[in-house]
């Protein structure tokens, strides 16, 4: 099966049924060979990063598909679609029509997997463990609207927020939220190292090589209570050095499923793999790659710099002999699909134009080459990272008006420690929605505790837009403010969009289930693969 799924990001989980996967899924998985997951990644235990898999620490595409199959949050992203259902809650929901009162109960039942059990207290405690450890690489801010948490009983939370959050809901069922034991996690500081209590679908036991997951055994959790279907019993998660390394373990028989880090030459070439068993399979994606701006560092400080690459920045050249159009231009932080979203960055700039940028820098008084060094990270985006950051350096430098030299980082927690100390001028990201909502491409960028540590500012998107936003429990409603905010940034350029990426999955074609391989925030649900009878 070869089927590519050429819809709107919008509609994607309307059409997701018929994405599903050749072959029945009736008992697949039971029994045989584990299903066997290929990673183009590395998840690595450091000085500065101790706990990867704590979700106080852990904001990453990788580590977090690990916690969702291990640890429990109240809600959860359904298979298809973006309005949260409930999983370790039996329901949750706002009591008031401010927003801001926030009940769940729990299941019954509800246990780790050490036998330990589940209560409301535990909630608690995940919760206020998250907010003291106030860990800088983890994803703490996405709890920050929480001002107290209540447990009336063992069964029942209660969320009081300092103010309107109408996304409250989605970010419970992100990892951020993830529920764990307060007999094992430490109350205020990382759990070290690699092991994992939790309730959730799959028990996980780690191996790994000095500091670094080599492999992670996902083993069907038999005292899982929640409302995931699981449709194997066992899944292991292999990490490779390179999307490289991965397809050939796919084509040689040893990984069943790959996803990520597919470079543009390895999907034209799994798209013809039906003759190895292969199916590559595409679907609507919203992750993103953008340049960050250290707006306090003297050579990027003046906005008119910034303005300037902006008009330099040719993202049409990019897709096309970078990505060969597996992306696609994008011209704000708010992804295509996602209500709210508008082309700031080209209403503002239009095509690229070297005189007009030079006009900019004229203007501003500029002196010219500007000179800086642009950082990025060698192996966490796939193995384009390297071919996107030289073309970026040669668009720019070509201009005479910027001189751009590169630096490489090879470890990703490395990278993101030296980022969030200011000490990259401009680097190059990408993002992966924790929510799939306009609001995750605007608020974790702006503020005091932001995602990169920036020391940009802007009061009216921070204490304006981005509240007032959260208000909107009708998401529709909430587009002018998102829009507000796009322009704001087009203007200002603390961070400059380049392109919007396509997701694919390939996969043995014994493989079912691979259409609900990913949910709405791209994340991977591995308990939705089976193993049946190829087409």
């Amino acid at each position: 099966m070869n089927r590519k799924t050429l819809v709107l990001p919008a509609l994607a989980g309307l059409l997701a049924p018929v994405l599903a996967a050749c072959g029945s899924t009736d008992g697949a998985g039971d029994g045989g060979d584990p299903i066997v997951v290929g990673v183009a990644a590395q998840i690595e235990a450091t000085k500065a990063a101790p706990a990867p898999l704590d979700p106080a620490q852990a904001y990453d595409v990788d580590a977090w598909n690990v916690l969702r199959s291990t640890l429990q949050t109240l809600m959860r992203l359904p298979r298809s679609g973006t309005t949260p259902v409930p999983d370790a809650a039996e329901s949750c929901g706002f009591r008031d029509t401010q927003n801001e009162q926030y009940r769940c109960t729990l299941r019954s039942g509800l246990k780790f997997s050490n036998g330990h059990a589940l209560t409301a207290q535990d909630v608690k405690f995940s919760i206020d463990r998250m907010r003291t450890i106030n860990n800088s690489n983890g994803p703490v801010a996405l709890l920050d609207d929480i001002d107290t948490v209540e447990t009336p009983d063992a069964k029942t939370v209660v969320f009081h927020l300092s103010k309107p959050d109408a996304t409250f809901s989605e970010k419970l069922a992100t990892p951020a939220a993830a529920i764990v034991d307060s007999q094992v996690y430490p109350k205020n500081r990382l759990y070290n190292g690699f092991d994992v209590v939790g309730s959730g679908p799959y028990t996980l036991k780690i191996e790994r090589s000095g500091n670094h997951i080599t492999k992670a055994v996902f083993t069907k959790n038999p005292d899982y209570q929640g409302g995931m279907s699981v449709k194997n019993d066992k899944v292991e998660m292999r990490f490779f050095a390179d999307s490289a390394a991965t397809e050939k373990a796919l084509r040689k028989g040893d990984v069943d499923v790959m996803n990520r880090g597919l470079a543009s030459d390895q999907i034209r070439g799994l798209e013809n793999a039906r003759a190895q068993h292969i199916a590559l399979q595409e679907m609507p994606g919203q992750e993103i790659r953008y340049l960050a701006f250290n707006t306090k560092a003297p050579v990027v400080a003046n906005k008119a710099v910034r303005q300037a690459m902006a008009q330099i920045v040719n993202r049409s050249e990019l897709v096309r002999d970078v990505y060969s159009y597996t992306s696609d231009p994008l011209y704000s932080m708010v992804p295509t699909g996602l209500t709210g979203h508008i082309n700031s960055f080209f209403t503002k700039y239009g095509n690229p134009g070297v005189a007009a940028a030079r006009k900019t820098l004229q203007q501003a008084n500029i002196s010219t080459p500007v000179k800086f060094t642009l950082a990025y990270t060698t192996n966490h985006y796939g193995p384009s990272s390297g071919k996107e950051v030289r073309a970026l350096q040669k668009q720019l430098n070509d201009t005479k008006l910027f001189d751009v030299s590169l630096k490489g980082i090879d470890s990703w927690q490395q990278y993101r420690t030296n980022a969030l100390a200011g000490k990259y001028t401009v680097y190059h990201m990408g993002w992966f929605a924790d929510i799939p909502d306009a609001d995750n491409y605007i608020a974790p960028f702006i503020g005091k505790r932001n995602f990169l540590g920036s020391p940009y500012r802007n009061s009216k998107i921070e204490s304006q837009l981005i509240p007032a936003s959260r208000q909107q429990t009708d998401r529709n409603s909430a587009g002018a403010d998102f829009k507000q905010a796009q322009d704001i940034i087009a203007d200002d350029v603390p961070l400059l969009p380049l392109w919007q990426g396509k997701q694919y999955v390939a996969a043995r074609d014994d493989i079912t289930g691979i259409g609900w391989a990913l949910n709405s925030a791209s994340g991977l649900q591995i308990w939705e693969l089976g193993r049946g009878v190829a087409d």
